[in-house]
């Protein structure tokens, strides 16, 4: 989305929470056998309180979607935005919005869910004094910059464009055109909020109430979540189990084992040094499918030996000498797919995956690398270097093989080396700060399934989180065209038009789509990941 940062600079997105923000082993609970109906499943501590807008990584997102229900919801299977709340969102201009909801939605502590609930949390969401992540998410809304200026106080306490007409209906006013606006609804972000939020809120915050199909029992912060099935749920997609136990795990080698023991039913992360045996261990109960993420090496285009006239043919032959089958092989062991664009296979070719776009750039072929390269003039400098952090996933073990394939392509010696960096939070500070002087690892997982949320961010002039600085008027005529286009084909057909400038230019180099992955037990049955790779845990069934 315009301005959002959420989209997970995915550090690995599940192993980044397991790995890195766990601190516990695992809770006291019943594990594969134990409560009956009951779901047991690994969990890795919040980054943050869980807040919807303050919520922008997995582990706290896992949870939000138990007990949250949003205007929209994505279809687990489609990714298509199905109203859930919401009657209807009407328009007459891409640009002002009528919201209508639809009766009988209440919260667990049976308050009525309202126009009120939905413009109250989002006027907190967006508050700068509250200091939530997710804020940008409401930044297209007229009078963000009022309560959220980028310096100073707060003018207002309220967006002006947000006005509740009555108890079932608001308005939304937009500062510009946004025909798919609604399709980002379904985000976590943009949950209604109960009285007690505000009322209560270290309450709240230790054990929230929601609207979704769950309520928390109790939640031990580096322990773990006890979530129950919320028998007088009202909405269509009731808990098909007892509830769900979440269970903190600092390494989700330790949890897979459990898995295999019997002392846990869920792991939606298989661990890299696991993948070798997971056939073997879980048969069908394995679960390997394309998720909404991409892993791309983004070029500085701020340093001038990058930017100038002539180097994107210098970036295509990188590209070109980069050997993402084999790569993805033997390394991820076919839980990556080779990149052939920009965005993700799990939109569809509907919602805007293109097989072909990026063409033969993203087909390995060595001689035809060094001859782009050489006919440019080079490497800057005669040499190339990958930076990344190393202290999740398998990073180091990728940008290895990425700069003995260029070096294998180019012949000229170990001129492609490799920079770790020793924390994900070091490599973000270096990288948002423009430091960085050679091209570097970009993760992103989408916020929703728009090809929208693939482009925008990443690469129009100024975007929240275009840290190459990449910038191309037409580039951004595009974007600007397709956010404005009413039919959704149309739109599409434009976001991908502007794909086509990234093929040509390359200001990043698609490598690979990353899989969801996970592993249950046999008692389970009806498990499966949404696109966001994150269990459906409602629809999953025990015994």
């Amino acid at each position: 989305m315009r301005g959002a940062t959420h989209a997970k600079w995915a550090a690995g997105a599940v192993a980044v929470a397991l790995a890195a923000t766990a601190c516990g082993g695992g809770s006291d609970s019943g594990g594969g056998g134990g409560e009956a109906g009951i779901v047991s499943s690994s969990w890795g501590d919040p980054q943050n309180p869980l807040e919807p807008a303050n919520t922008n990584e997995v582990q706290g997102g896992k949870v939000l979607d138990m007990l949250f229900r949003g205007l929209k919801r994505y279809d687990p299977k489609t990714g298509e935005a199905l109203d859930m709340v919401a009657e209807k969102i009407d328009t007459t201009d891409s640009q002002n919005f009528t919201i209508t909801l639809k009766d009988g939605w209440k919260f667990s502590n049976d308050e009525p869910v309202t126009a009120q609930s939905f413009v109250d949390a989002w006027n907190y969401g967006a508050d700068v004094r509250n200091k939530q992540n997710n804020s940008p998410f409401f930044s297209d809304i007229v009078g963000y910059a009022d309560v959220h200026p980028t310096s100073g106080e707060p003018k207002a306490k309220t967006m002006s464009g947000l006005v509740v007409k009555d108890a079932k209906t608001f308005t939304v006013a937009l500062k510009n055109k946004f025909s798919t606006w609604p399709e980002t609804l379904g985000y976590q972000a943009f949950s209604p909020l109960p009285k007690a939020f505000f009322t209560d809120h270290a309450g709240w915050l230790n054990k929230p109430i929601g609207n979704g199909p769950y309520t928390v029992d109790s939640y031990t912060k580096g322990t773990g979540m006890q979530l129950r099935k919320w028998d007088t749920y009202p909405g269509p997609d009731k808990a098909q189990n007892g509830g769900v136990d979440l269970k903190v795990y600092t390494d989700n080698n330790t949890a897979y084992t459990d898995l295999i023991s019997g002392n846990l039913d869920l792991v939606d992360d298989v661990p890299a040094q696991q993948l070798k045996n997971v056939k073997n261990d879980l048969g069908d109960r394995y679960i390997n499918q394309p998720a909404l993420i991409i892993q791309t090496l983004t070029f500085p285009l701020y340093d001038p030996q990058w930017s100038k006239e002539g180097m994107e043919n210098v970036r295509r032959g990188i590209s070109m000498a980069i050997n993402r089958d084999e790569i993805t092989k033997q390394i991820f062991r076919d839980t990556r797919t080779p990149a052939k664009d920009w965005t993700s296979p799990a939109l569809g070719e509907k919602g805007g995956f293109s097989s072909t776009v990026c063409g033969d750039a993203c087909v390995y072929d060595p001689a035809a690398a060094k001859k782009l390269i050489t006919d440019a003039g080079g490497l800057p400098g005669g040499k190339v270097t990958l930076t990344s952090n190393v202290d999740t996933g398998s990073h180091r073990d990728w940008m290895d093989a990425v700069c003995n394939s260029i070096n294998n392509a180019l012949g000229e010696g170990p001129v492609c080396t490799v920079n770790p960096i020793g924390t994900f939070a070091d490599f973000r500070n270096q990288q948002s700060s423009f430091k960085l002087t050679g091209p570097f690892r970009s993760g992103w997982q989408a916020d929703y399934p728009l090809i929208q949320n693939f482009l925008q961010p990443l690469y129009y002039t100024g975007a929240s989180s275009n840290y190459g600085k990449f910038s191309n008027p037409e580039f951004d005529k595009l974007v600007d065209e397709a956010n404005q286009e009413s039919d959704a084909a149309k739109a599409v057909a434009k976001f991908q038009d502007s794909e086509k400038i990234l093929a040509a230019q390359m200001p990043s180099i698609p490598l690979w789509y990353q899989n969801g992955s996970a592993g249950y037990a046999e008692r389970l049955s009806d498990v499966a990941l949404n696109q966001f790779s994150v269990p459906v845990y409602d629809q999953i069934k025990v015994g």
